[in-house]
């Protein structure tokens, strides 16, 4: 029996930018110009303007990622993985949900909000993520934010992967199949 009843004003969006770029030589994903713009426009452009809150999780060059918003950092130990951005927004937001999206894929679906809303509140899930149908996209995802302290024990074990901790907990699927170039990101100077 479904229990959710989400509305966009219950989420606040986070944006993943907070990544090392191992695999840019080093470059900062969010601010390279993919199609002469930066790809952190991209992501700002996914998000619905009845959200209650957008945030960008950052770890360096925080000041150009400030010119589009309001930003958050990862406690402790910088570039943990993508956890430690959600657990850093997680502790921020005053909203019962968190929408998650990564920094580096322009293609997105513009009403992916609304695909994440509407599987998680026909369940009684408490993360919903992205199935494109080749691939689990774990990094579009809508997390219910009680799950604050579930998180901090998980990354306090040392563990950092998202998929093993949606696992943990109650998760469900948006079926997105047949749209994984919706889903392309960009990891390399090639793919620009």
């Amino acid at each position: 029996m479904a229990r959710n009843n989400i509305q966009a004003e219950d989420v606040t969006a986070v944006i993943l930018a907070g990544g090392e770029g191992r695999r840019m030589q080093g470059r900062d994903k969010g601010l390279i110009t993919w199609n002469q713009r930066p790809l952190i426009e991209y992501a700002l452009e996914t998000i619905p303007s009845d959200i209650a809150h957008t945030l960008i999780s950052c770890n360096r060059n925080i000041a150009n990622y400030q010119d589009y918003g309001e930003t958050v950092q990862d406690s402790g130990e910088l570039f943990q993985g993508p956890l430690a951005g959600i657990h850093a927004a997680m502790q921020r937001t005053t909203t019962p949900y968190i929408m998650v999206i990564p920094c580096d894929t322009p293609l997105a679906p513009k009403n992916i909000l609304l695909h994440l809303i509407t599987t998680l509140n026909a369940s009684n899930a408490d993360i919903c993520y992205v199935d494109d149908g080749e691939r689990k996209q774990y990094l579009f995802a809508l997390i219910r934010t009680n799950l604050l302290f579930s998180l901090n024990e998980y990354l306090s074990s040392g563990n950092r992967q998202v998929h093993r901790w949606y696992k943990q907990n109650n998760y469900v699927e948006a079926n997105l199949h047949g749209q994984q170039l919706a889903f392309k990101n960009v990891n390399s100077n090639a793919e620009l």
